[in-house]
């Protein structure tokens, strides 16, 4: 059976999610910050037995599902809800659970992107001359200033929007490095922060100053923070080269995830 939950299921809600706090952090990050009744966010659970076996989060139009058992959940059920007039549906998850929806006849899902999924709990040594800085919201300015001058980001108008919310709302934090010009040339931001776990977004370095370990040491520094506080930081890749550096750091591969936008 699937039913939309209410705060009455949160606990039973949250041991569930709680089983797998690195795959489901956006799902118990939402939960958290903004329960059951806003107007931007709904969920739905399939319960068997009385016990919760998948859910299913609307975050604005955006889906994000999870259950334990790929094989066993009604695909036809969450699938009818996410209908949305042969609109392209915008979904992510765990890979092998949410390619379950692929040509489903009930929904049309936009385009597909997959990357891998890794998460680091142990702290790292961190070896740094340079001072490291957490940003504030005067900094902002400066960091999407860095992030549009590099080809592999994308900033748009909500881009400090995001960046603002986050840090006012502790659900996400940027730590930088600056030049002696006080030019900021190296970031690496969280999102989705809650009290298990953290997403790793937003590491660039300027050109000019690349091939210095930089960024590693602002990932290293973010993590033995965040891991003070919490279990897992997470981060997604799709680079090989890229992922032997995270690996480097700490990170495990855990899964792929599958995002169609």
């Amino acid at each position: 059976m699937i039913r939309e939950l209410t705060e009455k299921d949160h606990s039973i809600v949250m041991e569930f999610l709680f089983q797998n706090p690195s795959i489901n952090l956006f799902i118990i990050g939402d939960i958290e910050a903004f329960g059951y009744h806003a107007t931007f966010q709904k969920l739905w659970g399939e319960f068997k037995n009385g016990e919760v076996t998948a859910v299913l989060l609307k975050y604005f139009e955006s889906y994000i599902f999870y259950c334990q058992d790929k094989d066993n959940f009604d695909v036809n059920g969450f699938a009818t809800i996410m209908y949305s007039n042969n609109k392209p549906v915008t979904l992510s998850g765990k890979a092998e659970l949410v390619e379950r929806f692929e040509n489903h006849p009930n929904i049309t899902l936009g385009k597909k992107r997959v990357t891998y999924f890794a998460q680091c709990g142990t702290k790292r040594e961190l070896q740094a001359t340079e001072t490291i800085k957490n940003a504030t919201i005067v900094d902002i300015d400066r960091i999407v200033a860095l992030q549009h001058s590099i080809d592999e980001f994308s900033t748009t108008d909500e881009t400090k929007e995001m960046l603002k919310k986050a840090i006012e709302s502790k659900t996400g934090r940027t730590y930088f490095l600056e030049n002696d010009r006080g030019n900021i040339i190296s970031t690496v931001s969280t999102t989705a922060e809650n009290s298990q776990s953290a997403m790793i977004v937003g590491v660039c370095t300027h050109k000019d100053y690349r091939n210095n370990g930089y960024a590693s040491k602002l990932m290293t520094a973010l993590i033995n923070d965040v891991l003070a506080e919490k279990q897992y930081v997470c981060l997604f890749y799709d680079n090989p080269e890229a992922g032997k550096i995270y690996k480097k750091i700490g990170f495990e591969d855990i899964g792929l995830w599958t995002m169609y936008r």
